[in-house]
């Protein structure tokens, strides 16, 4: 993967992305059908030619473009006039640490790649956003991210929390995160690229999304 702004911009739109998705179904029991499915099919693909073939092409992430310009925008509003989401930039934190973690620990990475791959030979049979396929790669992310701690305590409606179908989507979005901030270190990202380069990936996911 090449170390370049525009890949680090795609990488940390495409987490902002997953986050958001993983708060639209902690609060309102549902998100975007087509953005699930790109996050999803994310884990899953192993041999994308670029960052943005990761995720189905440029206009698969222009949410996560516009998410990115918004969260790392310096006023505390966003252009629709409402509150900036602090979860979303709390989550995207707590994902890039714990992508840290897991690539300091081998043997839960492996634990990670060998259930991967697995899931991958599921494909022919079930596509990545089939009930089983989500169930499976929710099992994945409990026991290998969940292990590393602390544990991402998502907010939000007890009665979307609770059903089960919509927890599992949200530990797939959660663990699509991971593959997303995986994709940030690749890129080159660091702590000290997202203090000093906001602007400058700001600019970059405005030119990426009059692309799209």
């Amino acid at each position: 993967m090449e170390t370049s702004t525009r890949n680090r911009t795609i990488a940390l739109a495409a987490l902002f992305q997953c986050v958001d998705a993983v708060i639209k179904l902690a609060n309102e029991g549902t998100c975007d059908a087509e953005i699930f499915e790109s996050c999803a099919n994310s884990i899953l693909i192993e041999d994308a030619l670029s960052a943005e073939a990761l995720y189905g092409g440029l206009p698969k992430i222009s949410a996560g473009l516009t998410s990115l310009m918004y969260q790392l925008g310096s006023g505390s509003k966003g252009p629709d006039g409402q509150a900036k989401q602090l979860d979303a930039t709390q989550y995207s934190i707590n994902l890039l640490a714990l992508e840290k973690k897991l690539s300091n620990n081998p043997d839960v990475f492996k634990k990670l790649i060998d259930g991967i791959t697995e899931a991958q030979k599921q494909l022919e049979f079930f596509p990545a956003t089939h009930t089983n396929m989500v169930a499976r790669l929710a099992d994945l992310y409990a026991n290998t991210i969940s292990t590393l701690g602390p544990r991402i305590m998502i907010r939000g409606d007890q009665n979307h929390l609770g059903n089960t179908e919509n927890a599992a989507k949200m530990r797939t979005l959660l663990l699509a995160g991971i593959r997303a901030a995986l994709l940030w270190s690749q890129a080159g990202g660091t702590r000290w690229k997202l203090l000093f380069e906001r602007g400058k990936m700001q600019r970059e996911a405005e030119a990426l999304l009059k692309r799209t």
